[in-house]
């Protein structure tokens, strides 16, 4: 039986993608496409989740390419114009399941302790919740099963008790192999036809 929903937060309830800035930055796609694949990636932007520092990760990407400097320094200067907003059919669920009061809900986020505070501060659901780590603060993230752990240790959760939410199937692969029943998430009618399979009803 659920007892308690675990939600990703980028890419659930927060339309985060660094294309929102980049594509102010570019003269076309291509290029674009081309930095974020090989300068500014995805494995390079999780390290500052994962605890490094800001600063230090820009300043290793700097040294690696001079050339790109006013681009890999907007990346963190310029990043609260990645966020669109809340994806407001998700934040709709969220808001029903607090208000059914019959499940904990939870987050669980690879998110840079330097740049949650804003995302923090901007969007209000997440008061919702009654408990939250960030990858940053904690120093691990995503798969690692040292972070499920954490998180059902530090709120007193048991594994089988649990639903998690991500948009990332290696995140959600390994909390399955955790104990950890998942909803890979694609839209919020999706995830809403998949709580109910999990007999999670709104």
């Amino acid at each position: 039986m659920i007892k308690n929903i675990i939600f990703d937060f980028g890419g659930v309830l927060v339309d985060w993608n660094p294309k929102y800035l980049y594509k102010k930055l570019f003269a076309n796609e291509a290029d674009m496409a081309d930095f974020l694949e090989n300068i500014c990636t995805s494995d390079w932007n999780e390290q500052q989740d994962e605890g490094r520092t800001l600063r230090a990760g820009t300043d290793s990407l700097v040294a690696l390419h001079p050339e790109k400097t006013a681009l890999i320094e907007a990346y963190y200067s310029r990043w609260e114009e990645m966020l669109a907003g809340p994806i407001e059919g998700t934040v709709d669920i969220l808001q029903k399941l607090k208000n059914a009061g019959t499940y904990g809900l939870y987050g669980l986020t690879n998110w840079s302790t330097e740049t949650f505070p804003i995302a923090l501060a901007r969007f209000d659901f997440f008061s919702l919740f009654d408990g939250i780590l960030v990858s940053g603060t904690e120093k691990i993230r995503k798969p690692d099963p040292a972070f499920y752990r954490l998180l059902l240790s530090r709120y007193n959760l048991q594994a089988g008790e649990c639903l998690f939410i991500d948009d990332n199937q290696r995140n959600t692969d390994a909390a399955i192999k955790f104990g950890i029943q998942s909803i890979n998430f694609k839209h919020p009618e999706q995830l809403l036809k998949e709580l109910n399979a999990h007999g999670v009803f709104l």
